[in-house]
């Protein structure tokens, strides 16, 4: 806890890294709001129903338990990694705010209906962003799998990068093998969330490098 201490204290000591960093929180505070509700609508609104050949070609598997345990063991090992870097905390904040627009964006104009045979995936903490039903339309691109990316993305040691990396691969594909999204939600998945990634990293390229020297 001393070393969190000495860590933080340049960086809040600081009025830019302060103003930037309760903002980022805001803004993603908002973001979530919005797409609490966004949720109800894409539930109520019939979509379209793709072919997807390689759902055809297996039985749906509940792998429940391992998708969530994989999700919520990496965020746990995410935030401990990332609370003792206050500069990849904020932009994991930010990346994750413009995934969760993003994803708003890409459900809205890619209106998806559930896969025909999936088996629901209870998520506890999406559905609190929810009416309380279970959510099958939450689909383009995969949250899951972009969260466990994003962590890829934004960690600087390369143990932790291999473990989120092989860890987004295997929810990937558990939540195929379960028929919660289409072959498409996941591959879209890392290729939007690399695009969220430079993009904030690019805006606070110039910025981020002399937060401490006020």
């Amino acid at each position: 806890m001393r070393n969190i201490k000495t860590i933080w204290k340049p960086f809040l000591s600081s009025s830019k890294f302060r103003v930037k960093f309760f903002l980022s929180l805001i803004i993603l505070s908002f973001s979530l709001f919005a797409y609490r509700n966004f949720l109800d609508f894409a539930e109520a609104r019939t979509g379209a129903a793709i072919p997807d050949p390689i759902l055809k070609l297996f039985e749906p598997i509940d792998l429940t338990w391992l998708i969530f345990g994989l999700i919520y063991l990496c965020l746990v090992v995410g935030i401990i990694a990332l609370i003792q870097n206050p500069e990849k905390l904020l932009l994991a904040f930010q990346v994750y705010t413009a995934i969760v627009i993003v994803r708003i964006i890409g459900m809205y104009l890619v209106p998806f209906e559930a896969p025909q045979k999936l088996i629901v995936l209870k998520d506890p903490f999406v559905e609190l962003f929810g009416s309380g039903e279970a959510l099958t339309k939450d689909l383009f691109f995969s949250g899951h799998t972009a969260t466990l990316f994003m962590l890829f993305l934004v960690v600087e040691s390369k143990r932790l990068k291999y473990i989120f990396l092989i860890s987004a691969v295997i929810v990937g594909v558990s939540i195929v093998l379960q028929h919660v999204h289409y072959v498409i939600d996941v591959f879209a998945a890392p290729f939007f969330t690399y695009v969220c990634f430079i993009f904030v990293s690019s805006l606070n390229l110039n910025k981020l490098k002399h937060v401490t020297s006020d």
